[in-house]
């Protein structure tokens, strides 16, 4: 989730376990450090930058390593303030702190290693957006009213943790019924080689992203629970086989493959061939997409993005209320022609 969603998380459950034996102050400041630390792994350089992108929520985001970094911790802490009478609360307070952080990651799609050094499998439930509003003002608005009147209020902000918590549960179950939706129109479609992913558009969890991976193409549709007996429409983008198959074996399509779970594109585009994680944004706009390197010795380069919020926040709009949007611009490097729109 975006850095403003981990503080509040992190503030939020810091004063539900430890507001009530220090200072709310303390508790939400400490929160919010806690909750920001993992994702310090920004800061670091793997090389190059598919494995910047692939490196991200690892190591810092392993449960073990955060399990065994939260004594030290809570010690630091206790230290600063002189409250070892109150080491346990610290100690528990921010290990949910440090471990809630991955855990919310989760529900993106991105893809967080929890099981390091276990296993570097990326996890990603995938049934909320990395940035959702109803997620994240629950939590701030809890806390700041507990930090403007005090202890009296720490209701409210156990409130907002429980209404945050039930909106996940939401994107979960909202998510298993458009799968299931999919499925039973779109049974035509499915084989034993179909990757199936479903996950909401930008900011909300109304409007469900379908997106379909078989061998030869992959399709790309849209659904709004607003809108209960619509037909999803499916635009499929052909694959050059021979293309896949010259690729097959390069190191940086290899681990693009392993990380996105399948749901990458490899095409043509002029000179260049351009490696997308299918994953994140949709066919106008990918957020991560590759020149791949001629020799395998050398590094894939990172297109750049041009987001237009406005626009895809119109187009998501005018979709959920049933009209047809007029498709937002695409970025030069993501263009890709439709081979056919299945309905």
């Amino acid at each position: 989730m975006d850095s403003l969603s981990q503080i509040a998380l992190g503030s939020a459950v810091a004063v539900a376990v430890v507001g009530k034996h220090t200072s709310i102050k303390k508790a939400a400041l400490w929160g919010a450090i806690a909750g920001t630390l993992p994702d310090l792994d920004v800061l670091i350089d793997y090389g190059d930058d598919l494995s910047n992108m692939v490196q991200h929520r690892g190591f810092s985001h392993s449960l073990f390593y955060l399990t065994l970094f939260s004594p030290l911790l809570a010690l630091l802490v206790c230290r600063i303030h002189n409250e070892m009478a109150h080491y346990k609360h610290w100690l528990l307070g921010l290990w949910l702190v440090l471990i809630t952080h991955p855990l919310l990651d989760t529900m993106t799609i991105y893809g967080t290693q929890l099981a390091l050094p276990f296993s570097d499998y990326p996890y990603g439930v995938g049934s909320i957006f990395i940035i959702d509003p109803l997620y994240t003002l629950p939590l701030l608005l809890g806390v700041i009213w507990v930090l403007l009147k005090g202890k009296t209020l720490l209701a409210a902000n156990t409130a907002g943790l429980v209404f945050s918590s039930c909106y996940l549960l939401w994107s979960v179950a909202a998510q298993q019924h458009v799968t299931g939706v999919v499925k039973s129109q779109l049974t035509e479609i499915f084989n034993h080689s179909t990757k199936l992913l479903v996950q909401p558009t930008a900011l909300n969890t109304l409007l469900w992203r379908v997106l379909i991976r078989t061998d030869e193409a992959y399709y790309e549709g849209f659904y709004s629970l607003l809108e209960k007996e619509a037909t999803i429409e499916l635009v499929r983008f052909e694959q050059d086989p021979l293309l896949l198959e010259q690729y097959a074996l390069h190191p940086d399509v290899q681990k693009l493959a392993s990380f996105s779970h399948g749901f990458y594109a490899l095409e043509q585009q002029k000179q260049q061939i351009v490696l997308t994680d299918l994953r994140m944004g949709q066919q106008q706009n990918y957020a991560f997409s590759f020149v791949v390197a001629e020799q395998a010795a050398e590094t894939s380069l990172r297109l750049p993005r041009k987001l237009e919020l406005s626009a895809t926040l119109n187009w998501i709009w005018l979709t959920l209320k049933g009209e047809e949007p007029t498709e937002f611009s695409q970025s030069p490097h993501n263009q890709t022609s439709p081979a056919a729109v299945l309905d």
